[in-house]
């Protein structure tokens, strides 16, 4: 990419300016290469003069002067300019943009891949949610991030897998399983109090439905074993509910390779074999009746409990058996969580085990993503109709569609709370920022479809010259940087930034540049083409941003 060309250049000219005495020397900071806010400043930036300003006590102009006149450019770049107070500037060359449509349309979906993750196995873990109800928007959040971080890294060179992590052990699928068995006796007549930590909802009246319809009144007391009728209402309950989540993801378009079962780790005894290794390695004790990782060994300030005094394990024994399930057993190369913000804490706490346990933490990265409020009106929508106490993913779906919901909640970085407007996401106008880039790209493909029969494959783009041409031809070049900068951050929300660029610079050159000739206004045959083919290439950085974020592309809206 240029960015790293450009990199490299800088670099090589401040060791240059070193080497001849222009510069002192001093250790040199990182290059950065970053995108000017300001056009007139020109397509990229370096700060490197203004970072050495203390280390060689010199002006960071007479820096910048001193690094920008030994740069050698490489080819697609057309100057280099000094602004102050210290910055050294690169303008792209006409001639290189303009030859770039026909590059873009040669790579087609390919385009704006990168080579970051040479072909290393990545999986993604995502949703995750307990099978206790259906999913609310929260989980849509994670959804969305984990789904379009999936594709980004996949774009990115990596090999990727989605996962989604069935916690179908512990104490929440108790509690359902005595939320429902309560409602099915309630329903075949028997008079008992719902559990005071029950879960509420009308959902949990459905799946008593569908006991009765099952089981009959086979489950009740008298009839089967209370424990016994627990444990099969549990397991049929969760049968339901991931069905549901199931048509969910199905609803937002997702899809994963593996549905992974926590019980799993127990019965293939995974979590009895990383509980010995541990306790081999000196990091488990017992103390007032539980066994405990001691985490103080590894330098936290407080050890954990794994089984505690019940002899029921907690969730953080299963999970460090799962993730040493993924790089251990499975031999993923990287392993990225979706969590909820709410559980920043645990992170350390894996990682410390992973470590323990012989593998290095830095193979395993989570991230931690905040609430969401959904907005109707300009007050906050508080509770739903099937869960009772939240939103959930399939209401919010059924009201905007699967494309707004994919868009809006990408669209807000992960560690900011996000307001989810409902209102706007139905907006059939250019104020929804989704109907905007979707109408951009459905532009394209009329533009072709009445251009059909004129060949604009060798059109000469070297006619390509107004600003907004060349406008729209420097942001369609910036795809495969912003897919390196969303893998290596593990942030996707930059793309549905990058899609509103590219659409509001596609509109400026369609109302500005005529492509097909009238009556009223004729146009050269092969300024025709030219222009059809950055179009057409338009289209292709619009349809693979889109599809990066789980968007539809659309013929025609």
């Amino acid at each position: 990419m240029i960015r790293d060309q450009l990199r490299q250049a800088v670099a090589a000219a401040a060791e240059r300016a070193v080497a001849s005495g222009a510069l002192p020397s001093v250790p040199l900071p990182e290059v950065a290469i970053e995108t000017p806010a300001d056009p007139r400043n020109g397509d990229y930036a370096t700060s490197l003069a203004l970072k050495l300003r203390k280390a060689t006590s010199l002006d960071p102009l007479a820096i910048a002067t001193a690094i920008a006149e030994r740069i050698e450019l490489p080819p697609e770049t057309a100057r280099v300019e000094v602004a102050r107070p210290g910055f050294i500037n690169f303008t792209l060359c006409a001639a290189w943009l303009q030859r770039q449509p026909a590059e873009i349309l040669r790579q087609g979906e390919r385009y704006g891949c990168v080579d970051l993750g040479a072909g290393r196995r990545a999986q993604v873990e995502f949703i995750s949610a307990n099978p206790t109800g259906p999913l609310h928007i929260g989980a849509g959040r994670n959804a969305a991030l984990g789904d379009a971080l999936a594709s980004v890294l996949a774009h990115a060179g990596y090999r990727v897998e989605r996962e989604y992590y069935i916690n179908d052990a512990g104490t929440q699928t108790e509690r359902l399983s005595a939320s429902v068995y309560a409602r099915y006796r309630q329903k075949l007549g028997q008079a008992v109090e719902f559990p005071a930590d029950g879960y509420p909802g009308e959902y949990i009246s459905e799946l008593a439905e569908r006991m009765v319809e099952r089981f009959g009144d086979s489950l009740l007391p008298g009839k089967t074993d209370e424990q016994a009728a627990l444990e099969t209402i549990g397991q049929a309950s969760e049968q339901v509910i991931l069905e549901w989540i199931r048509q969910d993801v199905a609803k937002l378009h997702v899809s994963f390779d593996t549905w992974f079962s926590e019980r799993s780790l127990y019965q293939s005894g995974l979590v009895e074999r990383v509980l010995r290794m541990l306790r081999e390695r000196g990091l488990i004790y017992e103390k007032e009746g539980a066994t405990w990782f001691a985490a103080t060994k590894l330098g936290f300030e407080k050890d954990e409990v794994v089984i505690r005094s019940s002899g029921r394990s907690t969730y953080f024994l299963s999970d460090i058996a799962y993730h040493y399930d993924k790089l251990a057993v499975r031999k993923f190369d990287w392993s990225i969580d979706v969590w909820g913000a709410d559980h920043q804490g645990q992170v350390p706490r894996v990682k410390a085990a992973l470590q323990a346990l012989d593998i290095d933490p830095s193979r395993f990265s989570v991230v931690l993503y905040q609430l969401v409020s959904v907005m109707r009106g300009g007050q906050q929508v508080r509770m739903g109709k099937r869960a009772g106490t939240y939103i959930t993913l399939s209401e919010v779906i059924d009201e905007v569609g699967a494309d707004a919901v994919r868009f809006f909640l990408v669209a807000t970085s992960a560690n900011a709370m996000m307001k989810f407007d409902l209102d706007l996401a139905r907006k059939q106008s250019s104020e929804n920022p989704v109907h905007y880039v979707k109408y951009a790209h459905a532009r394209t493909a009329g533009v072709l479809r009445n251009a059909a029969g004129i060949d604009y494959r060798d059109a000469d783009t070297r006619l390509l010259t107004t600003e907004p041409e060349l406008t729209l031809l420097r942001k369609m070049v910036r795809l495969p940087e912003i897919v390196e900068d969303a893998a290596k951050m593990l942030a996707p929300h930059p793309l549905p930034y990058y899609a509103q660029d590219i659409a509001a610079a596609l509109h400026i050159f369609y109302d500005t540049c005529r492509v097909l000739p009238s009556e009223r206004e004729p146009i050269d045959p092969e300024l025709t083409r030219a222009r059809l083919q950055l179009i057409a290439a338009c289209k292709v950085v619009l349809a693979n941003t889109l599809h990066l974020i789980g968007v539809s592309a659309p013929e025609s809206m």
